[in-house]
């Protein structure tokens, strides 16, 4: 994007000189519109977040009920509030039995945090393995396990006995061995562009991990929640890791992450030491009551079931183009490869130009992003796939 001369806010913080700088009046289903009315159509979910569409009547209505009972009143893990329990209930009935037990922090990197510590307490090991093209947050333990350097750089030195494999490369799991804490990973990777491990590598990886007893956590804060077409992408690959970390539509646009294991293992952060983790907003009521109402609605509804036929249309739509070098996709879950970064930040630009949000991947410059909501529809893929195809038109001129 061009450099913006105009500041989000003079008192707020900015994280690029390129902002999209869209000024946001309202967001509604799959569009977002600004404050001259303008319609965009969101293609990436506020980067992986609104999978059920913004403005969901029943989030906001459940939201709006537990605002009139109570906010805040205690850190987490010393009141009984009936908006984690339900979230907690809901969340696990998903999910294998082993995975039986929640702890609901405030963002997905603070779920990595907690795992990777967890991990630690539960093997008493400090070696951790992540893979290359990694991403898991950008907090100093999430960022020492992610793989992009040109982000890790400036603020060395990170987390020490961290080491990286190749993702999908079945002689690198020998370096997992007896002094392995974990091998965290996301089950698609995401910021890599959209790269899917074979069913036999990630279940090598779980027998690999299970023999020599390190803790296998699967990162699904991009992929879970129905992106792939499944509630959870490891379900496509047959196993079940030790841990599971979640967040962005977890959801249903409010900010949560939430760690996932056995009753067992959790129950190592209530001693020695006692409260080895803690948070004061973990498991806000407000937060919950959204989470559960969101889970509710994958419950209720056939959007997981769609997803993969959605994600077909968009891709037959778009692989003819001849300006289209490779399209990467699983679900509703896309990195489309072009020549080069300027032709992705050209499409970017032109999209946004024609009412369309697109976005691209800090660690993989050559592919622009496609992550819409799951309750986009055939008419809607048909009008995002024309404006996209004529953003790839002008590349030629």
């Amino acid at each position: 994007m061009k450099e913006s001369s105009i500041l989000l806010d003079k008192h707020l913080a900015q994280t690029t000189m390129f902002p999209f700088a869209l000024e946001i009046e309202k967001a509604d289903g799959i569009y977002i519109i600004d404050k001259n009315k303008k319609k965009y159509i969101d293609l990436i979910s506020g980067v992986g977040v609104s999978n059920i569409g913004h403005g969901n009547k029943t989030i906001i209505e459940a939201i709006k009920n537990q605002v009139d009972r109570y906010l805040h009143v205690m850190v987490y893990g010393e009141f009984i509030q009936q908006s984690q329990i339900n979230a907690a209930k809901l969340l696990t009935s998903f999910l294998p039995k082993e995975l039986d037990c929640c702890y609901f922090v405030n963002s997905g990197t603070e779920a990595n945090e907690a795992a990777l510590k967890l991990a630690k307490r539960i093997t008493g090991r400090t070696k951790m393995i992540a893979c290359i093209g990694s991403y898991h947050g950008n907090t100093h333990g999430s960022m020492s396990v992610s793989s992009n350097e040109a982000k890790k750089s400036a603020f060395r030195p990170l987390l020490p006995d961290v080491y990286f494999m190749r993702f999908n490369v079945m002689e690198d799991l020998s370096m997992i061995d007896e002094k392995t804490a974990c091998v965290i990973i996301e089950t698609i990777q995401g910021d890599a562009g959209i790269r899917i491990p074979s069913k036999d590598y990630l279940k090598a990886l779980r027998s690999r991990c299970t023999d020599v007893g390190a803790i296998l956590i699967l990162d699904e804060i991009q992929a879970g929640m129905g992106r792939t077409g499944k509630m959870f992408a490891f379900e496509h690959f047959d196993i079940t890791p030790d841990i599971l970390t979640l967040g962005k539509a977890l959801g249903g646009g409010m900010p949560v992450g939430c760690m996932v294991t056995s009753t067992r293992n959790m129950s190592l952060l209530t001693h020695d030491p006692m409260l080895g983790h803690i948070s004061t907003f973990a498991g806000h009521p407000v937060i919950c009551a959204a989470v559960a109402a969101c889970l509710e609605l994958y419950r209720y509804n056939t959007i997981l079931e769609k997803a993969e036929t959605k994600g077909k249309l968009f891709a037959e739509k778009l692989s003819k183009h001849p300006r289209i070098k490779e399209i990467r996709r699983i679900g509703l879950f896309f990195a489309i490869d072009l020549a080069n970064a300027n032709e992705v930040q050209a499409v970017v630009e032109n999209c946004l130009q024609n009412g369309l949000i697109s976005f691209w991947f800090l660690s993989c410059p050559s592919s622009f992003r496609i992550a819409p909501p799951l309750t986009i529809s055939e008419i809607e893929i048909d009008n995002a796939c024309r404006i996209i195809l004529q953003a790839l038109d002008r590349l030629g001129r």
